[in-house]
């Protein structure tokens, strides 16, 4: 799980289901014990926190590949369990610089390039054009590139999204903003920051948190992906801002009152031209598997039509820079051994006698979620099943040092699986609440994020606020997130671990068992902007219709 770096300073039912509320088969009985003891092996110290690329990884894919096994999984990968994914690391050269007006900017001070993994260096010269939040989706209400022609520019945009814009959407337009830049013809995107973002988080904190090296997967060509291809991206201080704005129509204080009034600055040109200059990266390369294996369905009709639960297995592994003989293990008991433990169990649900669902099962312990959701990414891009994935279901971090009383079902609003949600939860006794952090935007912060971006349903499960949750979530997410204290030490309530494997393991159920695969719901904005094409549902109380075609 990845939360934004201001969020570190923040500070019961049965376990057995009816019969006839499961359905035909047996109730399914998960084991607290079995819980833990995948949480216990996996946050062991001798995996050294599991970091993709690295012997304690190799060791953690091992034993989820043994686990699948033992439950009479098929192999997902052909006839392996292992699904190899090159990576290359890279980080920019110091050297990268901006120039405006005649004052030369240099990273790491009033600028801040984002790494490539080219390993030549980057020269650009280009006219200036403002694009507002440098949004292009018309059809979606946001045409920030209307009028403007950035062919061969450097567009300068924004950051964050409109006043109003649900915090899940704008999340997924923040993430989408250099491809749309490069699909428009631009030659670089500088991003301006706004009066909040600079309120909220000082240039000093960001500038600290800016020196990790970027990392991406290597296609089947041997080049590394890029989602956008731009030659040059970066966000830049006051003092940069200004000088990209000296001489036009506008300055820059009108646009930024404009944006916090709640208002969307039209884009215009800049009076001014700007030089890039980005260093080489400095590259190394090292490989990393998913893990995958699958559970053929019982009818044939939906043979081809996949459920993925999917956690990611990877952790951030050992600190560096800290004092002699202090733990330097991010163990990653919490993030994410919890969620690969799940995986597991529901897994041996799934594969009780007389109790495989309808639909096939794709199960997958997937690598690098923390630098990128690339295992995710990858495995969204490179499919192993002979089908498609019609809904992912992820596991990712729930915290369970509490009987949780309710969860925050993120992406379920968006599609026919929030109903399916809804009666699991109830089944369980479980309220559904709102998201108690809406502007960390964790729907796109999580590994069914790229499953959603090539247009499949997703929902992914935080435990919630609810009783003691507020306070034991945001006590983990300030003393224990990505630490070395995030280790079987933690309070762990195994039996919340239970349940919350059989929660998801009712959601997966339900969606395999089903009649129709699930369908983007047409009011949503997914729906319009990443089902491309596919047969769209009428949100229940909506109106008549059912489902349509776009």
């Amino acid at each position: 799980m990845k939360f934004k770096p201001l969020l570190a300073g923040m500070a019961a039912a049965s376990l057995t289901l009816s019969a006839h509320a499961q359905g035909p088969a047996t109730a399914p009985q998960f084991s607290p014990d079995a819980f833990r003891g995948h949480v216990a092996f996996l946050a062991d110290d001798l995996l050294e926190g599991r970091e993709s690329g690295t012997r304690g990884y190799d060791i953690a894919a091992r034993y989820v590949a043994t686990q699948f096994e033992a439950l009479g999984l098929r192999p997902g990968a052909g006839d392996s369990w292992l699904q190899p994914v090159r990576f290359v690391r890279y980080q920019s050269g110091a050297g990268s610089r901006l120039t405006v007006g005649g004052r030369s900017f240099t990273q790491g001070r009033e600028i801040l390039v984002r790494p490539s993994p080219s390993p030549e260096a980057t020269r650009i010269e280009a006219p200036l054009v403002f694009a507002g939040y440098g949004l292009d989706l018309p059809a979606q209400g946001h045409d920030d590139y209307a009028g403007l022609d950035v062919r061969g520019k450097i567009v300068v945009v924004l950051s964050g999204y409109p006043e109003g814009t649900a915090s899940d959407v704008g999340a997924h337009l923040t993430s989408e903003k250099a491809r749309m830049a490069a699909a428009r013809g631009a030659a670089g995107l500088i991003t301006v920051r706004s009066d909040a973002e600079a309120e909220r988080l000082p240039w000093e904190r960001l500038v600290a948190h800016s020196g990790r090296p970027g990392t991406t997967w290597v296609g089947e060509d041997g080049q590394p992906f890029s989602v956008h291809g731009l030659g040059f991206s970066a966000t830049v201080d006051r003092p940069v801002a200004e000088a990209l704005f000296a001489g036009a129509r506008r300055p820059l204080s009108a646009v930024l009152a404009e944006a916090a009034g709640g208002d969307r600055p039209a884009g215009f040109a800049l009076a001014t031209t700007a030089r890039a200059e980005r260093e080489p990266a400095e590259a190394g390369r090292f490989t990393s598997p998913n893990v995958v294996a699958v559970l053929p369905g019982t009818d044939p009709a939906l043979a081809d039509e996949y459920v993925l639960l999917m956690a990611h297995l990877d952790g951030l592994g050992v600190r560096t820079g800290g004092n002699e003989g202090e733990d330097a293990i991010r163990n990653g008991a919490m993030d994410n051994a919890t969620g690969v433990a799940t995986l597991i169990e529901v897994a041996r649900q799934m594969t009780r006698d007389g109790n495989r669902p309808r639909r096939p099962i794709l199960f997958a312990a997937v690598t690098a979620e923390e630098v990128g959701l690339l295992g995710s990414e990858y495995l969204a891009r490179h499919p192993v099943t002979d089908g498609r994935v019609v809904s992912v279901v992820n596991l990712d971090m729930p915290i369970l040092t509490y009987d949780f009383e309710d969860v925050i079902a993120f992406g379920a609003e968006h599609s026919t699986l929030g109903p399916v949600v809804e009666r699991a939860a109830a089944r369980m006794n479980v309220r559904l609440s709102p998201d108690p952090l809406p502007e960390q935007g964790l729907f796109t912060r999580s590994d069914h994020y790229e499953f959603v971006r090539v247009g499949v349903p997703s929902v992914f499960l935080m435990t919630g606020f609810g009783g003691e949750g507020q306070a034991r979530f945001t006590h983990f997410l300030a003393e224990e997130y990505h630490s070395p204290k995030d280790d079987l030490a933690l309070p762990f309530d195994w039996q919340a671990g239970a349940r919350f494997a059989q929660l998801n393991y009712l959601i997966a159920r339900e969606i395999a068992d089903s009649e129709e695969a699930p369908l983007w719901y047409a009011d949503s904005f997914f729906g319009g902007a990443v089902a491309r094409g596919q047969r769209l549902a009428q949100r229940p109380g909506a109106g008549e219709g059912g489902a349509r075609a776009r």
